[in-house]
Formats: structure tokens, C-alpha cells, sequence
């Protein structure tokens, strides 16, 4: 199995009627098992990762009952007892992080109370000190070509650090489950053929829709132009090859749409180029897509109403997407202090979560997050350099990477 896009922002905010991923809510219906203690947890309503979505129950769903299920296919694909406990643990730190509150100390810096009980939680659970990480959490590593600068971050930057903390912990477990999983399918039996299953979200359009849709909906531009050429392009002109008769049929061709997000000066394009600017901003890269673009394709509009968003009409539907937090999204970066905190644990697992982290090469002390992206297929794009590919660190440069895969359904 290969992952494509892990959706991490749902791990610390949910729209009205939404819920965090379920393995939240069925550890907190569980809270009362005595394995559980530890944790320290009680009704998802306690904690701000499971609460923003008002929904923390489904009718119908018993969450207790639904994380016995959970275990019982762990244990069937090899995942044992103890490291079932250690996944839960690190689990309940996530939520535990996230209760964690940060105040204002002064306009450009922020602190964490004394023995905040949730952070204290967190560090006993993943097995670091409390000092280390209260200090981390507020502060931030800056070097130079000679000199090495703590910066203390304002409270909404250190509320933000927190959160990208929590993603990238859940993001590398995660990852621990798929490459474990894979192992337990691991056969020795010659392989002749496979069947190939892509799963992978419908085209999206909600009320609001950020960075996750729209790279959602530009997967699925993809696929429908892989649709297009095989069931309609190449069928048709093989049909005229061997002369049968056949009346051609007329397709929507969404290449322009393609071109659009992925090309030269492209969205894609300028969002990376804005995340490299000092001073970038959602703002700023909203007027240049429409000074790039407004006057020049008619696949995109912006909205009367609207300086931060922009529309798009794709094959499906006219989609509108609002800028906040694309570049933060694209960026999928987090604090390598906070990281070397971790990796610096008791807790054997999660040091093995974090034994392949990239170590940093930006001044602003910072590590690539596990976007959570991988190709599509299996039949790479010979012209792209290999080297060229291992150097791109943004989310939206991963995606037009894996955009030359062939995929396999």
C-alpha cells in the first residue's frame, strides 16, 4: 500500500459536523479500560482535537466496541500487544498536546505555565522533559553563516508550531502502520501479475475548501485524463489503425485545467516561488495568480466578493478556494528543535517513528513534514533527474513530481 495524501489537518481542526479520525473517539470511549490508565484520557468533549467539529458522536457507531475491532485487526497482521499500547500512547499524547495552552508573554513572545498538567502528560507519555519541550514550543532556532540565534515566537506562531507538532507525529505513526501492514502482506510465492486498486477521494467541493481539495481535485484531473486517453484517445485511434467502423466520439479534454495549476507560472508554480519569498503571504500569492491569470485563462475567475480566494473550473464543477493557509499547507514544515526533542526519548517507539527524519539544511531551523504523498504508480518519468526530486521540499512540488506516474486501476 502507498499512501497519497494524508489529510493532517483534520488531526487538528474539523469543520461543524466533522470529526477527527475515529481512532480518537474509540481511545476515549475506552478511557475507562484498565491497560488505559496511563493515558489519562476521559470524554473526547475534554480535548480541543476531538471537540471543534461539535459531532463527537455518530448514531449508530458504539466507539468502545469499534476499537476492539481496531485491535483485533492488528493483531491479526502482526502488530502485537505492546506496540498496540505504544501506538494508543502516542495517541493520547497527540490530544494531550493539543489542550496544551500557550499565552502571551509580551506582543512578540509567549510561555507555558508552570506544570501545565497536559503537557506534563504529554512529555510523561512520550518520554522527554518537560523543560525541553515548553521551551521549544515557545521558541524557535535561527542560524546564519557564523552565528546560531534563539528566537521566541508569538503566541499565535507558537499555537501553530504546536499544532504542525501534533500533525507530523500523527503523520509519521501513521506511516509506521502502513509500512508495518505491508510487511505482515509480504508473500513468498512468485509473483506473476497483480491487481492494481486505486482508492483514492472523489472530487471535492465544500462550503470552505483549502489546500487538501484542492490537491484532491487536481489528483482527480489527472485521472480523468488518464481516462480520457485510454478509454476515448488511444481506443479510438486503434479502432482507425485496424479500420473498424466507428463514429468518434467528442471528449472534454481538461488539459487546459491541468496546465492551469501545474505548469510554468502555473498555481502550483507560484505558490512555491511565494513560499521562498521572506516576507510571503497567502495575500500577496493570491494578487499574483490574478495578475498571472485573470486576464489569460478562462478556467479561472475570482470571486466578486472576495482578495483571498480564487475559482476554478474543472472537469466537474466550478470549485472556489480560499487562500489562508496554503502556504503554511505547502510548506509542511516543523520545528527541528522539537523534533531533536523527540528523538531524543525513552520511549522506544517513538524513537523508531522518527529514525528516518531528514535532518535540516534551512537557516530558519526547520524539517520538511511527511506530507504523506507518494507516487501514484510505478512507472516513473525517465526524463526527470532523480537528484532534482530528492532536493524538493515543498507539498505542491511533490504533487506536480507525481503527476508523470503512470497509474495502474
Amino acid at each position: 500500500m502507498r499512501t497519497y495524501l494524508l489529510e493532517k489537518s483534520r488531526v487538528v481542526f474539523q469543520a461543524d459536523e466533522e470529526r477527527n479520525y475515529h481512532i480518537f473517539y474509540q481511545l476515549c470511549a475506552s478511557a475507562n479500560l484498565p491497560e488505559f490508565k496511563n493515558l489519562r484520557l476521559s470524554s473526547a468533549n475534554d480535548f480541543l482535537y476531538t471537540r471543534q467539529g461539535r459531532s463527537p458522536v455518530i448514531e449508530g457507531v458504539d466507539d468502545a466496541k469499534e476499537l476492539r475491532t481496531t485491535r483485533h485487526a492488528f493483531t491479526l497482521l502482526g502488530i502485537n500487544d505492546s506496540y498496540q499500547i505504544g501506538l494508543f500512547q502516542v495517541l493520547a499524547a497527540i490530544l494531550h498536546l493539543g489542550n496544551v495552552e500557550i499565552k502571551d508573554r509580551d506582543s512578540d513572545s509567549s510561555l507555558i505555565a508552570p506544570n501545565n498538567r497536559h503537557l506534563t502528560a504529554f512529555c510523561e507519555l512520550v518520554g522527554v522533559t518537560y523543560q525541553d519541550m515548553s521551551h521549544w514550543l515557545c521558541h524557535r532556532k535561527l542560524k546564519t553563516a557564523t552565528e546560531t540565534y534563539i528566537k521566541p515566537l508569538p503566541r499565535l506562531q507558537a499555537t501553530n508550531a504546536r499544532d504542525a507538532l501534533s500533525k507530523h507525529i500523527y503523520a509519521k505513526l501513521f506511516s509506521w502502520i502502513v509500512e508495518h501492514v505491508n510487511k505482515a502482506l509480504v508473500t513468498n510465492v512468485k509473483q506473476h501479475s497483480f491487481i492494481g486498486v486505486l482508492d483514492i477521494y472523489g472530487f471535492e467541493t465544500f462550503e470552505i475548501n483549502s489546500f487538501e481539495q484542492f490537491c484532491i481535485n487536481y489528483a482527480n484531473e489527472k485521472l480523468q485524463q488518464q481516462f480520457n486517453m485510454h478509454v476515448f484517445k488511444l481506443e479510438q485511434e486503434e479502432y482507425m489503425k485496424e479500420q473498424i467502423p466507428w463514429t468518434l466520439i467528442d471528449f472534454y479534454d481538461n488539459q487546459p485545467c491541468i496546465n492551469l495549476i501545474e505548469a510554468k507560472m502555473g498555481i502550483l508554480d507560484l505558490l512555491d516561488e511565494e513560499c521562498k519569498m521572506p516576507k510571503g503571504s497567502d495575500d500577496s500569492w493570491a494578487q499574483k495568480l490574478y495578475n498571472t491569470h485573470l486576464k489569460t485563462c478562462s478556467l479561472f475567475e475570482k470571486p466578486r466578493m472576495s482578495n483571498r480566494a480564487f475559482i476554478i473550473q474543472h472537469f466537474a464543477d466550478k470549485v472556489e478556494y480560499q487562500c489562508e493557509g496554503f502556504l503554511e499547507k505547502n510548506k509542511d514544515t516543523v520545528n527541528e528543535e522539537q523534533i531533536n526533542v523527540l528523538k531524543a526519548s525513552k520511549f522506544n517507539l517513538l524513537v523508531e517513528l522518527f529514525q528516518d527524519e531528514q535532518k535540516a539544511t534551512s537557516p530558519t531551523g526547520q524539517v520538511p513534514g511527511t506530507g504523506g504523498r507518494t507516487r501514484l504508480s510505478i512507472k516513473p518519468d525517465k526524463g526527470r533527474d532523480k537528484s532534482s526530486k530528492e532536493h524538493k521540499k515543498t507539498v505542491g512540488c511533490q504533487v506536480v513530481i507525481n503527476a508523470p506516474y503512470r497509474v495502474i486501476i
